[in-house]
Formats: structure tokens, C-alpha cells, sequence
């Protein structure tokens, strides 16, 4: 794994101490979490611009850069790769975990959270897992795979999860570290 170097990004609110994405990062060195500049109000541009300075600033290693992205981190993802990517720092990621994306369009999704409408639906430049569960409040399966199909990208479902975060009873979440693991550079 220190060939390869992970950007972590957590949604809304960020990933507290018992979401994978936190126990991941405390164990491996080469993870990093991308530091978004506001996680209460966060807003599109503004996240996708600091998504594109920290790439720009990391070291690609030998198996490029993975992105491990949790709810509004996966529609970053998105966002960026079709908008605000240059060609050198998209060059540098050699895939990208979606758990648990959000569907803007729902309900539940926060009001307070800015300019990810219209969410982009074309192929992303590298290859993706979007991971999704069959009991998260904020997106549906349907919807989840609609945006694996439209971004080129892998679906995988885990069962009843929720929102694939603290909550869900995965702690280090193996598999999910598989599956991103798996679209390292060799």
C-alpha cells in the first residue's frame, strides 16, 4: 500500500472518529483527507477547487492516486473530474470508491448545501466502485445505479448498511479497501 497514495473525502459534515474513512486513515500512511474548506455549508465549486490544489500538491507514487469518497465526497468526485480537473491531475488518479452517494434530488438532502445541481452523468476519466446499500435514507439503489452506469463505473451493493458511515457496523470495512484497493496502478 505505500506505493500508492489515497486521498480521503468525506461529505457533508465530514467523517468522524468511527467512519471508516477516519479508522483507514489512522491506519495507513499514505492516506490523506482532502481539507475541505467548509463542512457545514459546503459548496461545489469551492470543494472541486480544493480537491483540484490538493492533487495538484501529492505525490502520485507508483500506483497513482486513489480517491476514497463517502456521500458528498462522491458527487465531488464527480463534479470535478467533469468540470474543474486539469489534465495533469486527472492524469494522476487511478480510481475512485463512491460509498453511500447522495441523491441531490431527494428530500433528505440538505438545504444548506450549494451548486452540485445538475449532477454530472457522463464517463469518468478513470475507472470507480460506486457502492451502495439497500437501506440508505439519503439515495436508492436505483439512483446509484443509474450513476455507476452513466460514470463507467462498477456497482456494488452490501445489503441493508444505511448510509454507509459510523452507523453502519463495518469498522475497518475490509471489502470496501478491496475494492479500492483493487484499481491501484501495478
Amino acid at each position: 500500500m505505500n506505493a500508492t497514495r489515497v486521498l480521503v473525502l468525506p461529505g457533508y459534515m465530514n467523517s468522524g472518529p468511527g467512519h471508516w474513512q477516519t479508522r483507514w486513515e489512522a491506519a495507513h500512511a499514505g492516506f490523506t483527507r482532502v481539507p475541505m474548506p467548509d463542512w457545514d455549508h459546503p459548496e461545489c465549486g469551492a470543494w472541486c477547487a480544493t480537491l483540484e490544489q490538493t492533487l495538484a500538491a501529492v505525490e502520485a507514487g507508483e500506483g497513482g492516486v486513489l480517491l476514497a469518497a463517502h456521500s458528498l465526497g462522491c458527487l465531488t468526485v464527480a463534479h470535478w473530474a467533469a468540470h474543474h480537473a486539469s489534465g495533469a491531475t486527472r492524469a494522476k488518479v487511478a480510481g475512485a470508491l463512491l460509498a453511500a452517494l447522495p441523491d441531490p434530488h431527494a428530500p433528505g438532502f440538505p438545504g444548506d448545501i450549494r451548486g452540485y445541481l445538475p449532477l454530472p452523468m457522463a464517463a469518468l476519466p478513470f475507472p470507480g466502485v460506486v457502492v451502495a446499500s439497500t437501506d440508505d435514507p439519503y439515495c436508492s439503489t436505483a439512483f446509484a445505479q443509474r450513476c455507476a452506469h452513466a460514470w463507467g463505473s462498477r456497482y456494488e451493493e452490501i445489503g441493508a448498511r444505511g448510509h454507509i458511515n459510523a452507523q453502519s457496523g463495518l469498522g475497518d470495512w475490509p471489502q470496501g479497501m478491496e475494492w479500492l484497493m483493487s484499481m491501484a496502478r501495478a
